[in-house]
């Protein structure tokens, strides 16, 4: 299971039917809520995910902030952005409105 701390640490376990095991051992996805913005960027040829982690958040495994952010844009965990250029993306904020990270 999760570990404490994690993103995923309040994830709901999935249940089988009639107390039977269930076919998959695992969490259902996190609720992701809507992002706080605080800059709009164009993607470029050449952007990935981890990069612009690293260049916005100084930090090249913080890139599921952006990808929660824009799930519109962003399908999946490609970390490459080819698909996309000309596209904007939120960037939220590294710490959101209360201090949570």
């Amino acid at each position: 299971m999760p570990v404490k701390g994690s993103r995923y640490q309040d994830g709901v376990v999935f249940k089988g039917e009639n107390g039977r095991e269930p076919r998959f051992r695992g969490l259902r996805p996190r609720p992701i809520g809507p992002a706080t913005a605080v800059l709009e960027y164009q993607i470029k040829a050449g952007d990935r995910l981890d990069l612009l982690s690293l260049y916005f958040y100084n930090n090249d495994r913080q890139w599921w902030r952006i990808l929660d952010a824009n799930p519109g844009v962003i399908f999946g965990a490609d970390l490459s952005l080819a698909s996309s250029i000309g596209e904007t993306l939120l960037i939220p904020a590294l710490i959101e409105p209360g201090g949570k990270p």
